[in-house]
C-alpha cells in the first residue's frame, strides 16, 4: 500500500463530502436573508413562513458543514505535514483571517439570529442574519485565496527552499482567486436555486395530489384550503409558488454567472496550467478544435491512442484566447516543455521515500479531467434548463399533477451539486503531479510535487485506518443529514413554525398580523404560542 495514494483518497473523500454543504450554505444564506428582509419591510405572513422554513434547512446544512469542515484542518498536520511546512508562511495570513474574522462573525451572529426570534427587535434580528451570511461569504473568499495560491503562487520569494510571503496584497488579489471565488459563488447560487425548485415543486404537487388545489378549464390554479391540516391554507400555496419562482430566478442567474466566470477562469488556466486544460480536452496534438466526444483509452499513458470522434473547429482557441485560429499546445508538446523545466524524474531525496528517482507523469488522469470538465458543464446546463422549464410549467399558478415530473424535479436538486463537485475534482486532480503548481511567470522553484507533500512519519496502515474510519463516519453523517432534511421538508412550514399547529382562528388577511391580542391573528404571524419557546425553532 502506498501512503501517498491513501492520503490522497482520504483528503479527496472528506473534502468532496464537505463541499456538498458549502455551496448550499453560500447560496441559501443570502436567499433566507432577502426573504426575512421582505417580511420586515412588508409584514406579509408569507415572507415570514418562507424565512423560517428555508432558514431551518439552512441551519441544518450549516451545522453539518461546520462539523465536517473542521476535519480538513487536522488533515494538513497529520497526513500532509511536509506540505504544511512548505505553504505555512503563505497560508497563515488568509487562514487566520478566515478563522478570526470571518468565522467569528459567521458563528456568533448566526447564534444571535437563531435565539433572537421574538427577543431582539426585528431590524436588529435581521441585521444579525445579514452579518452571519456576509461572514460565510468572506470566509469562503479566504479559503479560496489559499487554494488559488496552490494553483498560481504569487507574492512570495524562495528562501532556503521555502516560499516566504512578501506581498500579502498580491496573495489576496491573485487573479486566479478572484476568478475562482466568483465562479464558486455563482455555482452556489445554482445549488440554492435547484434546492428551492425541487422542494417547492414537491409541496405544490402534494397540494394537488391531496385535492387541496385544483385547476379550472383553462388550466389555471384554483387555490384551496385544508383547515383540518395545520399550515395547508392559501398562504401555504403562496409560500411554495414564491419559493419555486425565486429558486428558478436564482438558478438561471447563477448559471449565467457560472458561464461568464468559467470562461474567465478557463482562459487563466490555459495560461497558468496548460497541461490541465489540454488533458481536459484530450488534446494530444497542437490544434484549435474542441473535443465533444473522444474515444479510446483515456487512461493510457500514450495519448496518441485517442481519437476525437466529434469536435468543433476553433472552439478550443476561443475558450483559450477569444479567437478561432490560435494554436493551442497539446499534451505531447507540453510533456517535453514540462520535462525541460521541472525534470524527467523525481529528485533523489529522502522526502520522496520510495518514489525517489521515479519518472514523473506530467499528464493528469485524463478520464477524470476529461469527463469531470464535461460533467461540470453538463449538469450545470441541465439545472439551468430545468429552471426555465419550471417557470414555464408553473405559469398558471401550480405544477402538473404528474408524479414522475415531480420526481424528476426533486431528483434535479442533485444536478447542481454534481456540477460543483465535478468542478472541484477537475480543478484539484488536474493539477497533478503538483500539489503547488508552478507559476510560469513567477519565481523559479516555487512549486511542490505531491509525492513530497505527504507526512513521512505516517504509515500506510495508519492512513488506511484513518480513511476507513472517516469514510464510515461521514457516511453515517450523510444518512443523518439527509434524514433530517427529508423529515423537515416533508413536514413543510409547520416543522419550522410549531405555532401553526397551535394557532386558531381565521387564516385570512388582517390589518395587524403581529398583534398578540388580536383574536383573529393569522397562523404563523410572528409570535409563537405561549407553550412554544425559541428553542422550537433552534432545535
Amino acid at each position: 500500500m502506498d501512503p501517498l495514494d491513501i492520503a490522497r483518497w482520504q483528503f479527496g473523500i472528506t473534502t468532496v463530502y464537505h463541499f456538498l454543504m458549502v455551496p448550499l450554505t453560500l447560496g441559501l444564506g443570502p436567499v433566507v436573508a432577502v426573504l426575512q428582509t421582505r417580511w420586515v419591510r412588508t409584514g406579509d405572513v408569507r415572507w415570514l413562513r418562507l424565512t423560517k422554513f428555508w432558514g431551518k434547512l439552512y441551519l441544518i446544512n450549516f451545522i453539518m458543514g461546520v462539523a465536517t469542515g473542521i476535519v480538513q484542518e487536522f488533515q494538513f498536520g497529520m497526513a500532509w505535514s511536509e506540505y504544511s511546512r512548505f505553504v505555512g508562511d503563505v497560508f497563515g495570513a488568509p487562514l487566520a483571517m478566515e478563522a478570526l474574522l470571518a468565522f467569528f462573525f459567521e458563528s456568533t451572529f448566526l447564534g444571535l439570529w437563531i435565539f433572537g426570534w421574538n427577543r431582539l427587535p426585528k431590524r436588529i434580528h435581521l441585521a444579525t442574519l445579514w452579518i452571519a451570511v456576509a461572514g460565510s461569504i468572506v470566509s469562503a473568499y479566504f479559503i479560496i485565496v489559499a487554494n488559488s495560491w496552490m494553483q498560481h503562487p504569487v507574492g512570495v520569494e524562495l528562501i532556503d527552499g521555502r516560499p516566504v510571503m512578501t506581498d500579502v496584497w498580491a496573495v489576496l488579489t491573485n487573479n486566479t482567486a478572484l476568478a475562482a471565488y466568483s465562479h464558486a459563488l455563482c455555482g452556489a447560487a445554482g445549488v440554492a436555486g435547484g434546492f428551492l425548485i425541487g422542494i417547492a415543486w414537491y409541496h405544490l404537487w402534494r397540494r394537488r395530489h391531496d385535492g387541496i388545489d385544483t385547476v379550472d378549464a383553462r388550466g389555471r390554479v384554483v387555490v384551496g384550503e385544508a383547515r383540518d391540516v395545520p399550515g395547508r391554507d392559501k398562504i401555504d400555496h403562496k409560500v411554495w409558488l414564491t419559493s419555486l419562482r425565486i429558486g428558478a430566478a436564482v438558478a438561471i442567474v447563477g448559471f449565467g454567472g457560472v458561464a461568464i466566470t468559467g470562461d474567465i477562469q478557463g482562459k487563466l488556466m490555459f495560461e497558468q496550467q496548460p497541461m490541465k486544460m489540454a488533458a481536459a480536452e484530450a488534446a494530444c496534438e497542437n490544434g484549435t478544435s474542441f473535443s465533444v466526444l473522444t474515444i479510446g483509452d483515456l487512461g493510457a499513458k500514450d495519448c496518441d491512442e485517442l481519437t476525437n470522434l466529434i469536435e468543433i473547429p476553433g472552439l478550443l482557441s476561443f475558450l483559450a484566447h477569444g479567437d478561432f485560429d490560435t494554436q493551442i499546445t497539446g499534451v505531447n508538446s507540453l510533456i517535453s516543455e514540462y520535462q525541460q523545466k521541472y525534470g524527467t524524474n523525481l529528485p533523489e531525496n529522502e522526502i520522496y521515500g520510495e518514489r525517489s528517482g521515479e519518472a514523473i507523469e506530467y499528464v493528469p488522469l485524463m478520464p477524470v479531467t476529461y469527463w469531470g470538465f464535461r460533467i461540470m458543464i453538463g449538469f450545470g446546463g441541465l439545472a439551468a434548463f430545468a429552471a426555465v422549464v419550471a417557470l414555464w410549467l408553473t405559469r398558471k399558478g401550480t405544477v402538473p399533477a404528474s408524479k414522475w415530473i415531480m420526481r424528476l424535479a426533486v431528483l434535479g436538486i442533485l444536478a447542481p451539486f454534481g456540477a460543483n463537485a465535478a468542478g472541484w475534482v477537475f480543478t484539484e486532480m488536474g493539477r497533478q503531479p503538483f500539489v503547488v503548481a508552478p507559476n510560469p511567470d513567477g519565481v523559479d522553484g516555487v512549486f511542490m510535487f505531491t509525492a513530497a507533500a505527504v507526512s513521512p512519519g505516517v504509515s500506510a496502515g495508519e492512513l488506511l485506518f484513518s480513511v476507513i474510519t472517516l469514510t464510515t463516519l461521514y457516511a453515517v453523517l450523510l444518512v443523518v443529514e439527509v434524514s433530517i432534511l427529508v423529515r423537515f421538508v416533508r413536514a413543510g412550514v409547520p416543522a419550522a413554525m410549531p405555532e401553526l399547529v397551535h394557532a386558531e382562528g381565521d387564516h385570512g388577511d388582517h390589518d395587524d398580523p403581529d398583534d398578540p391580542d388580536d383574536p383573529d391573528r393569522p397562523a404563523g404571524s410572528g409570535r409563537p404560542a405561549k407553550d412554544d419557546g425559541v428553542l422550537s425553532f433552534a432545535y
